[in-house]
């Protein structure tokens, strides 16, 4: 039965892992919060699209160093740096699946890279 409902609805571990990882961020200090909830937008939009675990993989690590760098008393700019759309790609880099903007950047450069050949001809 569970596999015929995963089926429609998705992995239900995913799922719950999914509102655990919501439940954290929940728990976090107002600034670290707010920051958790930008990044994960910016990581569900360009992340792995094509792979579950790789997504909620990706979240729960966010949330674990965010949670360690309150412990710590790391303020959050020493986090995620000046820039955090580079901090963003940068962590996102170490979770495999693809994404629509990682799909369209392979089609340019192939693209680009057949022109190039046909120019040559």
């Amino acid at each position: 039965m569970t596999m015929w409902i995963e089926k429609i609805v998705g992995d239900l571990g995913d799922k719950k892992r999914y509102r655990e990882y919501r439940e954290r961020v929940r728990q976090l200090p107002d600034g670290y919060r707010e920051a958790a909830l930008a990044l994960e937008r910016y990581l569900l939009h360009l992340g792995p699209s094509n792979d579950g675990s790789s997504l909620i993989a990706m979240v729960t690590d966010l949330a674990d160093l965010l949670e360690q760098s309150v412990a710590a008393g790391t303020p959050l700019r020493d986090v995620v740096g000046a820039d955090p759309v580079e901090f963003a790609e940068e962590f996102m880099q170490n979770y495999g699946g693809g994404s629509w903007i990682r799909k369209e950047r392979d089609r340019l450069a192939t693209a680009i890279d057949r022109a190039e050949a046909e120019e040559r001809r």
